[in-house]
């Protein structure tokens, strides 16, 4: 047995299974994977990583079994996937998964080929479960996967409450103890108890705020966008492939962007938070729906064509377009009058939280502070931006087309 002293939960007690996957290659690179990847640019506190994230993970999954009176091997199965559901994580979290997806097919929650042949594999298989189940679980397969992931699993409780905490931003504050004591199972799907559409709506609530406040600041995504870009550029010119990255951790992928000709002025700037800025912020209703559904080589096409009218290098102009608005959270199912409904269906608050999402959207054009005007004028004309004919330096306001002198992007800068 193992006690370990959380920022969050204080005290987390670990044994049986958990305890002798702690110290697995694979549980132990997590301490080396930012929760939030470059989210730290504006929050400087914002440190935590998929380690203490998978610990807190575990908790929760422990309490809701504990709630649930679920207990033996299935449990024990359960607090594996808990324990082990970030293994699959790339350097820096999500930040470069849908690039390394493009390569291997595979998200962060495909991890059957990471556990089942690993020293993790071999722990779970002397505790007498099967790796391929526990990775089933961990994709939210069967009745017990949902508390692993799902709209109610104890993954998005945790996260929320650590980022709001490491922020220093409270919005994230949700009742996670009252959420554990209220699930139950209705026809094999995890739902709320009667008399809990509040409780549900505080989930959305608090996503609906961290998304634009943290997740989405606009000099987060900056730098996402920048080292999204960079790991593809060295992917394409160097040996280290899809398949290597996703295995890095974060100080490998810097080291690896430093030591590469292509990608060094990204290591660069990383380090010195020498980062691009806005050229275009452009709201949902003001940008083309072709732009809006564009997929990858379209979007890039564009970009050099961006860049050439400008006279600028192509790795100068970054078109950061992100997917539609939706709030899967608001799927989740609660119990009303015995029956099991659809948050979504129910509350009324859901509609004003999507309609405050549109709100919240953003196409982004980046490129160095030098050449915001150009390449803003530049990107509108190309992207078909609504700005009725008129000069782009007359539409700023619309557009939240920026100089430099308007975005320091420094966290005290959030409202």
């Amino acid at each position: 047995m193992t006690t370990i002293k959380d920022s969050v939960h204080d005290h987390i007690t670990i044994d049986g299974v958990a305890a002798d996957l702690l110290d697995t290659p694979q549980v132990q690179r997590l301490r080396r994977i930012a929760q939030l990847g470059t989210v730290k640019l504006v929050y400087p506190s914002a440190n935590h990583t998929r380690f203490e994230h998978s610990l807190g993970v575990y908790y929760l999954a422990n309490r809701a079994l504990e709630h649930l009176g679920v207990e033996g091997r299935e449990a024990e199965r359960v607090r594996a996937a808990a324990l082990l559901h970030d293994v699959g994580h790339a350097p820096f979290s999500h930040n470069v998964e849908e690039l390394l997806h493009r390569h291997t097919g595979r998200y962060h929650d495909d991890v059957d080929d990471l556990i089942v042949d690993s020293a993790v594999g071999d722990v779970l298989v002397d505790h007498g479960l099967d790796p391929a189940n526990v990775a089933g679980l961990i994709g939210g397969d069967g009745q017990y996967g949902q508390l692993v992931s799902g709209e109610l699993d104890v993954d998005r409780m945790d996260y929320l409450v650590r980022d709001a905490h490491h922020t220093g931003v409270p919005y994230g504050t949700i009742d996670h103890e009252r959420l554990i004591r209220e699930l139950t199972f209705a026809d094999g799907e995890l739902v709320l108890a009667e008399g809990n559409v509040q409780t549900a709506e505080s989930l959305l609530v608090a996503r609906a705020l961290m998304n634009p406040t943290v997740y989405a600041h606009h000099v987060a995504r900056i730098s996402k966008a920048m080292l999204r870009r960079a790991t593809e550029r060295l992917i394409d010119v160097s040996d280290v492939d899809a398949t290597t990255v996703r295995r890095m951790d974060d100080p490998a992928l810097v080291s690896a962007l430093r030591d590469t000709d292509e990608t060094a002025e990204f290591a660069r700037r990383y380090d010195h938070r020498d980062l691009f800025k806005r050229a275009v912020w452009a709201e949902y209703d003001d940008v083309p729906e072709s732009i809006r559904r564009a997929g990858h080589d379209e979007i890039r096409r564009v970009e050099r064509d961006i860049a050439d009218d400008c006279d600028l290098p192509a790795t100068d102009v970054i078109i950061d377009v992100p997917a539609e608005p939706e709030m899967k959270e608001s799927t989740s199912e609660v119990l009303v009058n015995g029956e099991v409904r659809r948050l979504e269906d129910q509350s009324p608050l859901v509609t004003a939280l999507r309609t405050a999402q549109r709100g919240q959207w953003r196409l982004g054009v980046y490129t160095r502070a030098d050449a915001t005007e150009r390449v803003g004028s530049a990107a509108a004309e190309r992207l078909g931006l609504d700005i009725d004919g008129a000069l782009v330096s007359d539409v700023r306001q619309r557009l939240h087309v920026t100089l430099d002198q308007f975005e320091d992007g420094s966290p005290e800068e959030n409202a």
